[in-house]
C-alpha cells in the first residue's frame, strides 16, 4: 500500500513538472525580446542641427526692413499723388475712353476708369472719344469695385450753382412755364425745376393760368432752399419794379385836369380802381356819371379800356382821383337851350322826396 500511495505521488510530480516547462515555454515563445532596433531614438533639441532650415535675424536685418518699409511709403505716396484730389460726390473733369452699347468709360486720374451709364446722355448730345466732360463722382469704388459716375447729376450740380449766383445776386433768369399744379404753375429752368405760386405770376388777378402754359417768361429768385432742394420764383416782382419806375415817371408829370388812359382793375360798392400803368386810380360812384348810378357794374366791365381824367391826386400818399363824367359837359350847362321854357317833355320818375314847394 505504501507504495502504490508512492507511485501515486511520483505521476502527480512528474505531470505537474512538465506543465510548469510547457507554461514556460509558451511564456517565452509569446512575448518577443526587446532589441535595439526596437527602441526609440531619444533626440537632443539642444543640436544646432535641427535649426538649420530656420533663418535666424540679427539687428541688421531688422534696420534693413524698416528702411524698406519707408521706401515702399515713399512709392505709395508718389503713386496715390498721381490720382489728384478725388472725393466722392463732387464734379470732376474726365476724358472719354471709350464706350459700348450700356456705358461711357470716362479717364478722371484714377486707379481705374469711372462708369456713366449710356443713358444719361442725349442722343444728339452723346460725346466722341477724347472729349472733355464733368462728371459728378458718386462712388470711388462700389460693392464691385468700379468707380460710379454721373452725368444727370453733374448737370444738376453745375445749374445748381448757377441759379444760387442767381439768387444771390437778385438777377433776373429765363424759364419756360411746362405745366399747372395747385396753387401755381412749375417752371423749367433747365435740369432744375422751380415753383411759380399763382399769386406771383402777375400784378393784377389771373383768371386763367393755362394761357400761360409753353410760355417763356423772365423771373426772379424769391426763395432758395439749400437742403430741401427747393426754388421759389416770382415774374410779378419784375412787373413791379418796372411799375416802380413808371409810377415815378408818371407822378412827375401828373397834374389835376390830365387826360390818361387805363384799365379797369377791380370794381367794387364804392366805385372802380383803374390801372394808368404803374398807378392805381381810383373812380368813384359819384364821378362815372351825371346821372344816377346803383352800381359801378351799370357802366363799366373789368378790363375794360376807358379814358379818364385826374381830378385829385396826392403825391405824398401816392393817390389818385379819377373822374369820368367830367369828360362830357355838365347837363345844366346848355340846359336853357336843350329845355326851352314852355316846351312839354317826357321825363322818369328816380326818387320821390317829402319837399314842400311854396
Amino acid at each position: 500500500m505504501f507504495e502504490e500511495k508512492s507511485e501515486e505521488q511520483a505521476v502527480e510530480e512528474t505531470s505537474s513538472n512538465s506543465v510548469e516547462k510547457d507554461i514556460e515555454k509558451v511564456s517565452t515563445t509569446d512575448v518577443p525580446s526587446a532589441t535595439a532596433e526596437n527602441v526609440a531614438e531619444t533626440l537632443d533639441y539642444l543640436d544646432p542641427k535641427l535649426f538649420k532650415d530656420i533663418k535666424i535675424l540679427n539687428d541688421n536685418d531688422f534696420h534693413e526692413r524698416e528702411n524698406s518699409n519707408e521706401i515702399d511709403i515713399e512709392l505709395e505716396n508718389k503713386y496715390s499723388s498721381t490720382f489728384g484730389d478725388i472725393s466722392e460726390h463732387s464734379l470732376i473733369e474726365g476724358r472719354v475712353v471709350g464706350m459700348n452699347d450700356r456705358d461711357v468709360l470716362i479717364d478722371i486720374g484714377f486707379k481705374s476708369e469711372g462708369i456713366i451709364d449710356r443713358s444719361e446722355f442725349r442722343s444728339d448730345d452723346l460725346p466722341e472719344i477724347g472729349d472733355q466732360v464733368e462728371v459728378y463722382l458718386e462712388f470711388i469704388e462700389d460693392a464691385s469695385g468700379n468707380t460710379i459716375l454721373s452725368k444727370e447729376k453733374a448737370d444738376f450740380m453745375r445749374r445748381w450753382k448757377e441759379l444760387k449766383d442767381a439768387y444771390e445776386s437778385e438777377k433776373t433768369i429765363t424759364g419756360k412755364i411746362v405745366r399747372r399744379i395747385k396753387g401755381g404753375l412749375i417752371v423749367d429752368l433747365g435740369v432744375v425745376q422751380a415753383f411759380l405760386p399763382g399769386s406771383q405770376v402777375d400784378v393784377r388777378p389771373i383768371q386763367d393760368f393755362d394761357l400761360y402754359l409753353e410760355r417763356e417768361i423772365e423771373i426772379r429768385i424769391v426763395k432758395f432752399n439749400e437742403s430741401r432742394k427747393n426754388i421759389v420764383v416770382s415774374h410779378k416782382i419784375i412787373l413791379e419794379d418796372s411799375l416802380q419806375e413808371q409810377r415815378e415817371a408818371l407822378f412827375k408829370e401828373l397834374e389835376v385836369g390830365s387826360i390818361l388812359e387805363g384799365r379797369v382793375k377791380n370794381i367794387t360798392d364804392f366805385g372802380v380802381f383803374v390801372d394808368l400803368g404803374g398807378i392805381d386810380g381810383l373812380l368813384h360812384i359819384t364821378d362815372l356819371s351825371w346821372g344816377r348810378v346803383n352800381h359801378p357794374s351799370e357802366v363799366l366791365s373789368m378790363n375794360d379800356s376807358i379814358t379818364v381824367k385826374v381830378i385829385e391826386y396826392d403825391e405824398e400818399r401816392k393817390r389818385v382821383s379819377l373822374g369820368l363824367k367830367q369828360l362830357a359837359p355838365h347837363p345844366w350847362e346848355d340846359v336853357e337851350i336843350k329845355y326851352p321854357i314852355g316846351n312839354v317833355v317826357k321825363g322818369k320818375v328816380v326818387s320821390l322826396t317829402n319837399n314842400n314847394y311854396d
